[in-house]
């Protein structure tokens, strides 16, 4: 992953439009008439204040406390700026803020205090108190950073955090255990140096102290060399805590034998020389920002077997704080806790740790651009690793329950892991049930296309996570290659592998597929072919034949191909009311759009079969169907004959005799907007649309991709619905998940 290069204009237009500053402020609730705002402000507003007033804790439960943290700052170190002032830190803080969001989930203020003075900035945070659950201090220099973050923690009853400190400890932590693992080393038994006694240096060793690190065995270093017992000059109290009884005085002579270098100091400070004189299989965290203290080119040349890690996003292993504040806090907020302890902290470096050695998702390599793998090069998990917002808040969450810390414990912990995905991924609501169904259904699942190491991972996974069987069609040596190559060579033992070659059934589905296609210009060569050698076909006639409960295709050829194959051995075509609906999810909100597989261009009475068939899928994901037909006209105007099948549609299923509601022809702004849905009082619409029938194919194609591209909504589908058999057709730029996920709708009959 290159490095990317922004000018100076493309950082200011970026926070100049299309609004100043990088976020805004929503309510949560409504505020369109007078009674909302009765509720909102005076005189509601009277009884939850009086609540709380009674019982402080309340706040919690009535206000935003919870999910609220302060980002502070005065700005007397920032990034490697060095003393902007408050002023100039806001945009950092601001971005501070958004990552949090982003990340977690965590509703975040900026805050930004115009004082240098620990005193004044310790009691403004302190009068602040009651409005947050938390607060992250920011860019703020040593040695003031250690007064004021020891003070706050002291006086006030929310945790109080220094990410520049901890978040960087937090996360080296995580990696150097992967480091050590790989080394076979133990962290009480290793050498370790540290260049750089600052703010996030101290917190580095303080914390791997605690994770069992010996006091004797690790050498810190500043600009005036060794901290030795003893030494006077450029001392401090936080210094002093970690001088060690030694006869070395230069970080040259500290790196003679050491098992880890950790720095956090200056571009160049590491020579190749210190790096050939450190013991075997050498750990580097050269963490300096932008430039590190030795490049990994440089610390691989002299020694090949060194693991490094740098705080650059273009090199391997990057040390990333956004990879433990916003999970820090999002544990922290929902036990409600008065603090975050070392063990809170640990636990978060653990998991991180725990997460790497996994397997990693598809997501994450797309993301990188490479397929990504536990070992030298990958000790950390990524920033977009989908996995983090679940896993590492529940175990800081048990980490400050354990401790004491916590105000109000976690009950049902899988229920909140549960939560945490549904908070951050919008397809987990509706999964969360489905996953429970296709577990109770334990179905046979044919995987068409096990060619491909995105299927042979969904396939695993599906029968790992407990749904049932799977069936991998493809030649078994290069089904196990290809397992072997993505790190689950024991899976090859677990997987049943499927094609012509060892099935005995292979003279009956010829026969069958032969009476099929006799008159429609194949002969029994043709078919032959296609029943021994198309894998859409084969594994097709499995299912026909009860060989199979369900089936996924498409992601390795283009849909129109895979429903071509298909249609061979079932009625999965226009005629016999087939029909592809995609499931739209952003902001909370879900919408179906069909047809976007099969009809080119429906008539009234095509349209009318989608949005039944539309309705029972609606149904199957737990939604009660408000079909729109939808159009540039609305209820007749502007009049255009490209409507009119639009307009006659709804007729249609009137005759029908339909049991949802369903109404047209209109424009989608009043299928989905409740206000503009007032303006046509007649409409048989209860409230806004959840089915969006389109005029065509093509139409239904430009609406989702436009949605996908343009508003980042997540896409469930094309799901294929009117065949006797579940059958499912991925996607080409399917990720493992997305694949597994249509293997669950397939397991549920959605369709």
């Amino acid at each position: 992953m290159t490095k990317s290069k922004i000018t100076r204009e493309e950082a200011l237009a970026f926070h100049l439009e299309p609004t100043p500053g990088k976020f805004e402020i929503r309510a949560t609730v409504p505020m369109t008439t007078q009674r909302d705002l009765s509720l909102a402000y005076s005189p509601g507003v009277a009884v939850p204040c009086e609540e709380i007033a009674a019982k402080p804790e309340l706040a919690y439960d009535y206000t935003n406390k919870g999910n609220l943290v302060a980002v502070i700052s005065n700005g007397t170190a920032v990034l490697g700026l060095g003393n902007l002032g408050a002023l100039g830190s806001k945009p950092v803080m601001e971005g501070k803020s958004v990552l949090f969001k982003r990340f977690a989930d965590v509703n975040s203020i900026d805050i930004e205090l115009d004082t240098e003075d620990p005193d004044a900035f310790c009691q403004a945070v302190k009068l602040m108190g009651p409005t947050f659950g938390g607060i992250n201090l920011e860019d703020i220099k040593a040695p003031e950073c250690f007064i004021i973050e020891q003070r706050l923690k002291e006086e006030m009853d929310i945790p109080v955090f220094h990410d520049d400190q901890h978040g960087t400890a937090v996360i080296c932590a995580a990696g150097l255990i992967n480091a050590l693992h790989i080394s076979g080393k133990k962290i009480e038994d290793v050498k370790i140096v540290l260049n750089g006694a600052g703010a996030a240096g101290i917190a580095c060793i303080e914390l791997l102290k605690s994770m069992g690190a010996r006091h004797e065995n690790c050498i810190v270093c500043d600009t005036k060399g060794v901290l030795w017992q003893g030494r006077t000059e450029g001392m401090n109290q936080w210094k002093s805590a970690h001088a060690v009884k030694t006869e070395l005085r230069t970080l040259d002579e500290a790196m003679k034998g050491a098992d880890v270098f950790l720095g956090v100091s200056v571009k160049g400070a590491v020579t190749q020389a210190m790096v050939q004189s450190m013991a075997d299989n050498p750990v580097i965290f050269a963490m300096a920002n932008p430039d590190p203290e030795i490049t990994p080119e440089e610390a691989h040349e002299v020694r090949p077997d060194a693991i490094v890690a740098t705080g650059r996003s273009d090199y391997p292993n990057q040390v990333n704080n956004v990879l433990g504040f916003p999970y820090l806090f999002r544990g922290a907020l929902d036990i409600h806790a008065r603090a975050i302890n070392d063990e809170m902290k640990i636990a978060c470096a653990e998991a991180l740790a725990a997460l790497a050695r996994e397997d990693v998702p598809d997501e994450v390599a797309l993301a990188y651009g490479k397929n990504l793998a536990f070992g030298r090069d990958y000790i950390i998990p990524t920033p977009f690793d989908p996995r983090l917002i679940h896993r590492i808040p529940p175990a800081v969450a048990r980490a400050g329950m354990d401790t004491g810390a916590a105000r109000r414990p976690i009950i049902d912990m899988d229920a909140y892991e549960l939560s945490l995905k549904s908070r951050m991924d919008p397809t987990a609501s509706i999964l969360r049930g489905l996953n429970s169904r296709a577990r109770a259904a334990q179905s046979r699942m044919i995987f068409a296309e096990g060619d491909d190491p995105r299927v042979l991972r969904a396939a695993v996974t599906y029968q790992r996570s407990g749904f049932g069987k799977a069936l991998v069609v493809g030649r078994e040596d290069d089904v196990k290659e290809k397992l072997e190559k993505a790190g689950l060579g024991d899976a090859a033992r677990e997987l049943e592998i499927v094609n012509a070659a060892n099935t005995q059934h292979l003279p009956v589905y010829k026969e069958f597929l032969y009476d099929r296609l006799q008159r429609k210009g194949f002969d029994a060569q043709d078919v032959h072919r296609l029943a021994a050698r198309d894998r859409h076909v084969f594994a097709a006639l499995m299912l026909a034949h009860g060989h199979g409960d369900g089936m996924i295709t498409g992601a390795t050829r283009k849909s129109a191909h895979a429903l071509d194959r298909i249609n061979h051995v079932f009625d999965a075509d226009a005629e016999h009311g087939s029909v592809g609906v995609t499931a739209l999810l952003y902001r909370g909100r879900i919408v179906l759009i069909a047809d976007t597989l099969v009809h080119e261009w429906p008539e009234s009475e095509d349209l009318a079969t989608i949005a039944e068939k539309a309705a029972g899928v609606a149904r199957h994901m737990g939604l009660e169907p408000r079909v729109a037909f939808v159009s540039f006209s609305t209820f007749g105007y502007p009049v255009s004959e490209r409507a009119e099948k639009m307009h006659r549609a709804p007729t249609v299923l009137e005759k029908r005799g339909v049991d949802f509601e369903f109404e047209g022809e209109m424009t989608v702004d009043v299928a989905l907007n409740v206000q503009a849905q007032k303006h046509y009082p007649f409409s048989r619409l209860t409230g806004p649309a959840n089915i969006l029938v389109v005029p065509a194919r093509h139409s239904a194609s430009i609406s989702v991709k436009l949605m996908q591209e343009m508003a980042g909504a997540t896409v469930i589908g094309p799901i294929l619905t009117g065949v006797d058999k579940p059958i499912q057709i991925c996607s080409t730029v399917s990720t493992a998940n997305d694949i597994l996920n249509m293997a669950v709708l397939a397991s549920c009959k959605i369709g």
